[in-house]
């Protein structure tokens, strides 16, 4: 498939106004990808698993418009207007404008909130664009009704990736690959797939504590910390490790074995923040918080035999990740050792989901 094939050739049926709503989900990398080529490309595939609780809430209202020469837009963040998100979502609509050329013949209300406190370290990015993507998808599932959901969720996946690169493995679950590997089939740099090869019952229900150890802005933002990988020393080891990791990554999902799952993301999580560390300009992403929680991790696993493990997003917060078959105890040692650490003791309990889903139509 290329990207050819999301632009419409014509729409058979005509609409006025109407409202659409979606919510859609944040997601956590196991294998990461850091670095970007052209038009939202990764650099590398990644996996990750879909959330459950973490989530973006979007109605979309469109009025027919007489004039359609400009986008016309308005965004509201929790019931109060926000004029500083419209240059991003201006960004996105250039970008797909070609692949939805109805953009410009409606005025559109954005209204959007999210289940998890704004600027909280979660990947809100991810959830918002591909709520805004789903959105859009349903005025075209209307303006086009022989659509299929299979060209419907990846024509879905594939805007939402223009928009932010992480939200296209935002529309489905459990688990999505972004990226061509040949270690998984039907693999795409274009939008993100279910994985499709069998996974152990270990991983079903899977746990995600997230803990807030700062909930400051980010100190670099995601677009630059991905351009900093064009000229890093170490990028295309990165990038074959990403690749071997993932094949890696296969046999640890078929056989439920915890501890190479375990040692895997961690490697994984540690190598982003690698990355960065070793960039020029370099980074220092995680606080000293954030090592006292990881040594605190290792430390328990050490003593307990229990499978608690933890992976990292480009910031400070610490996503603890454990099956649910040992949640009662593992969450009892979080709360008790770990949140602590986090700022005013703030953490969000999630586990794995299983993509968007329209509210109202």
């Amino acid at each position: 498939m290329t990207a050819q094939d999301f632009i419409p050739k014509t729409y058979k049926s005509t609409i006025k106004n109407g409202k659409v709503t979606w919510e859609s989900p944040s997601n956590i990398a196991l294998v990461k990808y850091w670095g970007k080529k052209e038009n939202q490309i990764p650099a590398n595939p990644s996996i990750s698993f879909t959330l459950n609780h973490c989530k973006t809430i979007t109605e979309l209202s469109y009025t027919k418009r007489e004039t359609s020469n400009s986008f016309s837009f308005e965004v509201f963040l929790e019931g109060k207007k926000k004029d500083d998100f419209k240059p991003k979502i201006e960004i996105f609509f250039e970008r797909v404008i070609v692949y939805m050329p109805f953009l410009k013949d409606f005025h559109f209300k954005i209204e959007t909130s999210n289940t998890f406190p704004h600027s909280s370290g979660i990947a809100s990015s991810a959830s918002g664009m591909s709520a805004l993507a789903l959105c859009l998808m349903s005025i075209e599932k209307q303006l086009k009704p022989e659509m299929t959901d299979e060209y419907f969720n990846q024509k879905a996946s594939f805007l939402a990736r223009l928009g932010s690169g992480s939200a296209c493995r935002s529309i489905e679950g459990d688990l999505i690959v972004w990226g061509e590997s040949h270690a998984i089939s039907g693999s795409s740099n274009l939008f993100g797939t279910k994985y499709p090869y069998q996974v152990h019952e270990n991983f079903k229900e899977y746990q995600d504590t997230i803990l807030l150890v700062d909930k400051g802005q980010k100190q670099v933002s995601s677009t630059v910390g991905h351009n900093l990988m064009h000229e890093h020393p170490y990028a295309e080891n990165r990038f074959q490790q990403a690749h071997d990791n993932l094949e890696k990554l296969k046999p640890i999902l078929e056989s439920g074995d915890l501890n190479k799952f375990i040692a895997l993301i961690e490697s994984e999580a540690l190598t982003l923040h690698a990355m960065m560390l070793t960039s020029m300009p370099y980074f220092i992403l995680m606080k000293p918080n954030t090592l006292e929680i990881i040594n605190k991790i290792w430390q328990f696993r050490e003593d307990t035999g229990l499978h608690v493990g933890f992976t990292l997003d480009a910031g400070a917060n610490v996503h603890v990740l454990y099956p649910k078959k040992e949640a009662k105890v593992i969450l009892d040692f979080i709360k008790n050792e770990l949140v602590a650490y986090c700022q005013n003791e703030q953490y969000i309990c999630d586990q794995i989901g299983f993509g968007a889903k329209i509210i109202n139509n």
